[in-house]
């Protein structure tokens, strides 16, 4: 384990010290925790930014989407329980 230095304002270090005695955690645990949690959410949001990126090539290159309309009613009927046939992608006329 190395160290690191972080230097807080003060009213964010009084915040800080006030959120982890709320939590029943140490400071230094609580903004461990807090660094972890910014982490995973980072790379959270960098996969599903892949992920668009990676379908936005696709209707790129292919020129095949599906209308929003269709996918909702799909998406809805679907979430209702319901037996939905799953929209087929196409090119779209302009």
């Amino acid at each position: 384990m190395s160290t690191t230095t972080i230097r807080l304002p003060e009213d964010l270090k009084v915040r800080v010290a006030e959120a982890a005695k709320r939590s029943g955690t140490t400071t230094h645990a609580f903004i461990l925790d807090a660094i972890a949690e910014k982490t995973k959410q980072e790379g959270l949001r960098a996969a599903f930014d892949a992920v668009a990126e990676d379908r936005y090539a696709r209707i790129v290159a292919t020129g095949q989407t599906i209308p929003w309309q269709e996918m909702r009613s799909y998406l809805e009927e679907h979430l209702a329980g319901k037996e939905a046939k799953r929209p087929a992608a196409r090119k779209l006329a302009r």
